[in-house]
């Protein structure tokens, strides 16, 4: 990745992504998946599975296979100001990514776990099956900086969060995603540091945050018990450094905390880091 310095005039574009979680032999473990070289959009970084939400996403025909009703979808977003429809829109946008971009499928029924047809909503539409919303959970809220550092787009998603279904298995898809792992958040910042995969700065914080947590059953426990946090990072420029802060930090709007883990990062060393180094952003 490469530090931008192009101001976007579009408005943020919605999207959401998910982050599987899964238990393994060492602990609490999460779904990454490489984007491929070429894309526009973080081309060569691992991130969680997602992607722009799709008008189709917000169509009346597939929120009557939903498990909840927009209004309860409303709710659980945390969104007041959001309307209902883009609100239940964006779990399916959820659901659709992980499906298209990881092969997880979030639903029951008798349809579930038969072939079908590749296309998302052509599969829910010629089913029977009710997808699961109730098993993605709003985890937290990433709108891209005005001055956003390595794309020279912005973007308003919705993190979810969300355990793997019994019995399936996440692979990247080979089309938008080149590669694919498992890891364990505090293992995954540490192929960042010595500079085996790349991250951008929401992945960064994010897995930071995860590290923190044993096991999935922990982490969804705690997404459960609270609204998800609206993070609006702050770039800006000090001695030809870019820098990225986040609520709780002097310089950011917002003086509480949104989430643990490093008040700002650096664009040290060609990459996003903390001021004190790689333990820093587990303090």
């Amino acid at each position: 990745m490469e530090l931008n310095s192009e101001i976007p005039t579009a408005p943020p574009r919605d999207a959401a992504t998910v982050v599987i979680l899964r238990d393994g032999a060492q602990g609490l473990e999460v779904f990454l998946v490489k984007r491929h070289g070429l894309s526009d959009v973080l081309g060569g970084a691992y991130v969680f599975p997602g992607g722009k939400l799709d008008a189709a996403d917000c169509a009346p025909d597939t929120h009557r296979h939903l498990d909840q009703d927009r209004a309860q979808l409303h709710a659980a977003l945390g969104e007041p100001g959001t309307a209902p429809e883009l609100a239940s829109g964006l779990f399916v946008a959820a659901l659709r990514e992980t499906y298209e971009e990881a092969g997880v499928l979030f639903a029951h029924g008798a349809d579930a776990h038969t072939g079908a047809a590749a296309d998302f909503h052509a599969r829910v539409l010629s089913g029977s099956m009710r997808l699961q919303t109730q098993a993605v959970h709003p985890w937290s809220r990433w709108i891209t900086p005005r001055m956003p550092s390595v794309t020279n787009k912005r973007f308003d998603t919705r993190f979810f969060i969300a355990v793997l279904p019994p019995g399936q298995k996440a692979a990247h898809d080979n089309v938008e995603a080149t590669e694919s792992a498992w890891l364990r958040p505090r293992a995954a910042l540490e192929q960042y540091w010595a500079r085996e995969i790349e991250l951008a700065p929401p992945q960064i914080m994010s897995l930071a945050h995860l590290a923190r947590y044993s096991t999935a059953a922990e982490a969804m426990g705690q997404a459960r018990s609270q609204l998800p946090p609206l993070i609006m990072p702050e770039a800006f420029q000090e001695n030809d450094e870019r820098i990225i802060c986040y609520p709780g930090h002097p310089r950011h709007p917002v003086p509480a905390r949104a989430l643990p883990g490093p008040l700002q990062l650096f664009w040290r060393n060609k990459r996003f880091e903390p001021a004190g180094g790689f333990d820093a952003l587990f303090a």
